[in-house]
């Protein structure tokens, strides 16, 4: 063998020997140590990754639960069962939350709102909202039904139902990704136990919602007058429920004259 060639060689694995000796001296020295407990709280979450929890996925979640930075009953698609799984993890108590699921407002019977793929020349909703000038009349409030919520839940929990979106509660986990998606803010989050809603998001005047919809809010306030436990008030010509007063005693929904309360 050529001299040259085998002192090329040698200098070569030596040059590799010495790299791989600083490379893992470097991995050790600066190594960022991780809590065993992270691993095991990532295993025991349901990997759905929807950021239901105010995380960006399942990673980030186990790592801020670990460090006190996000409850135990955090993941809202795991629920109780992972919620007690997390603290037996981590020698926490773990307290039941309150279930809560996406509920559109918005009543639909919108006679004069008509927009599909066909009629608007658009597919979802992000586009025929900024364009909603040139494609539909009727109420500016009302759901565009074109399914872009739809498209983002990964639970199946959204469905089109005579071009008005609706929440199937016994799917829905709360994680929020309809909520985030829809331009106009139709869709919240309330307690699933809390059966009275205010199905409308208009804040035309009373006048201007009876043409546009029969089951709209007109901001009448006899709701507001009705309710025994001062749970239902109109702000913005609009009724809105206060959660923590609302007994469920159905007075409002009997004495709404379009409806809109359900």
């Amino acid at each position: 063998m050529d001299i040259n060639i085998l002192n090329a060689a040698l200098s070569l694995g030596a040059l590799g020997v010495i790299f791989g000796t600083a490379l893992g001296y470097a991995s050790d020295k600066f190594a960022v140590e991780v809590d065993p407990r992270v691993p095991k709280v990532r295993e025991a979450l349901p990997g759905a990754n929807c950021g239901g929890c105010g995380f960006p996925g399942c990673d980030a979640f186990s790592e801020a639960v670990v460090n006190g930075e996000a409850p135990v009953n955090g993941c809202t698609v795991g629920g109780i069962k992972v919620a007690n799984a997390l603290g037996e993890i981590l020698g926490v108590k773990v307290e039941k939350a309150e279930k809560k699921v996406a509920f559109v407002n918005c009543n639909g019977n919108c006679s004069n709102k008509k927009i599909s793929p066909d009629t608007s020349g658009f597919s979802n909703c992000n586009d025929a909202h900024k364009n909603w000038d040139n494609i539909a009349t009727g109420c500016s409030y009302s759901c565009l039904g074109l399914g872009t919520c739809v498209n983002v839940c990964k639970f199946g929990a959204l469905d089109i139902v005579d071009g008005i979106a609706k929440v199937n509660e016994e799917k829905c986990v709360n994680c929020g990704a309809c909520i985030k998606a829809c331009p106009k803010g139709l869709i919240e989050s309330i307690p699933e136990n809390k059966k009275v809603r205010v199905a409308c998001s208009s804040k035309d005047a009373g006048k201007i919602v009876r043409i546009n919809c029969s089951v709209g809010c007109i901001g009448c306030k006899i709701c507001e007058k009705n309710c025994p436990h001062d749970a239902v008030h109109v702000n913005d010509l609009l009724a809105k429920v206060d959660y923590d007063k609302c007994v469920n005693c159905g007075i409002c929904v009997e004495k709404c004259p379009t409806k809109a309360i359900k």
